[in-house]
């Protein structure tokens, strides 16, 4: 563990103590994700391919066992939140508890007995920038309980009933991705996960090692999944493969897409839809291969095909982000586009490493130009997953 990482377990362990009244029982950590490429296949049981960032978030945690569930955030302003376990209702909590408060009922509507826990938690993942902070947190409490429950869960499980907590709980209806990478990636690669079988590969991605680096463009624009254009566009995907007579879009091979798109007729916005995952899946599958024959610069490319895709088929895309991918690109990076849901957020730059300083002042330069907030870039490292930290 870094000297940061430990810094930062302490810290949020003597905040528990001094609201709590005792130490915790232990101190976790869940990282938040990029995904390299694979945008909004998840929830079509396609390709996906994150990898986790340092940026973690962390809680330090101790068991009740009198139906209390107590929480609390450094990152929100207020007091501790009191529960009771069999108080949490779906739908019934529109603030940031309930992403905690949901691990803890779905944990329980799943059989396991979990009876209260004192909750404080501190996050350097950046909200809103589709890097998945939400995920983070419910994966870093979804562990912190596995442990002190002795449960036995392994990290795929704890990804699922992360899902699930947030898609019925709070209501956002995400895919697999984000909660599987949180809990189960690894330092130095990039996870290859198939969201239909949650059958997992680690594929090295040391970009430091050849020269290269990845950066991540926070654009500053929130954006938020339980909004109803993110519901709309996975009803369109449904819509698609039911007319196609699959179970899922994953299943249209990408060799017969264009009869796929002539069966599907006069409905343009289900075509649109419907090219883009077939077409992002075979993607995945293009930079898997790529990346494990070393000629990871030809990524590049992939990236910003990916990119007019998210805008122009999915229409997820925003002014910002597509200033990103133009102007990095123009600036000489090998490839770039917007990673996450859309409608803000963030953007990946893949670039030389000697490029770095250039693309950057570039952004800087163009976004002042357009008059949008300043971009916040930094380097995506590719780190753990999920795990006890104290």
């Amino acid at each position: 563990m870094s000297e940061s990482s430990a810094a930062a377990a302490e810290a949020v362990a003597a905040r528990f103590e001094e609201l709590y009244g005792s130490a915790p029982d232990g101190v976790w950590a869940a990282p938040g994700r990029v995904n390299l490429i694979g945008e909004h296949t998840d929830y079509n049981d396609g390709f996906v391919m994150p990898f986790a960032l340092p940026h973690t978030a962390v809680a330090a945690v101790s068991r009740r066992d009198d139906g209390v569930l107590r929480l609390h955030s450094a990152d929100v302003e207020g007091p501790v939140v009191e529960l009771t376990v069999d108080g949490l209702t779906p739908g019934s909590d529109r603030r940031w508890t309930a992403y905690p408060a949901g691990v803890v009922w779905a944990l329980r509507e799943a059989g396991h007995a979990v009876t209260g826990a004192d909750v404080h938690l501190a996050s350097t993942v950046p909200a809103g920038a589709g890097l998945s902070s939400s995920a983070a947190l419910e994966v870093v409490v979804a562990l912190a309980l596995n442990d002190l429950f002795g449960l036995g869960l392994r990290g795929w499980q704890l990804a699922r009933l992360s899902q699930r907590a947030e898609n019925v709980y709070v209501g956002a209806p995400v895919g697999i991705m984000d909660q599987t990478a949180s809990a189960c990636c690894e330092a130095g690669h990039a996870l290859f996960l198939d969201t239909r079988d949650l059958s997992q590969r680690q594929i090295p991605f040391d970009l430091a090692a050849e020269g290269m680096r990845l950066l991540v463009v926070d654009t500053q624009v929130k954006h938020s999944h339980s909004e109803g254009e993110y519901g709309k566009r996975r009803e369109g995907c449904e819509k698609g493969a039911a007319l196609l007579g699959v179970d899922a879009l994953r299943d249209v091979p990408y060799d017969d897409l264009d009869a796929a798109l002539a069966r599907l007729g006069e409905d343009e916005e289900v075509r649109r839809l419907v090219r883009h995952v077939v077409t992002e899946d075979h993607r995945v599958e293009q930079v898997v291969s790529l990346l494990e024959s070393g000629d990871t610069r030809a990524v590049g490319p992939l990236l910003v095909e990916g990119h007019a895709s998210l805008r122009d088929d999915f229409r997820v895309s925003c002014p910002e982000l597509d200033l990103v991918v133009d102007t990095a690109v123009t600036a000489g990076a090998l490839g770039a586009r917007m990673t996450g849901g859309g409608f803000g957020g963030s953007a990946i730059v893949l670039a030389e490493e000697t490029d770095v300083p250039a693309i950057t002042k570039a952004l800087e330069e163009a976004f002042a130009s357009a008059g949008f907030k300043t971009p916040r870039v930094f380097e995506a490292v590719p780190s753990a997953g999920a795990r006890r930290v104290r």
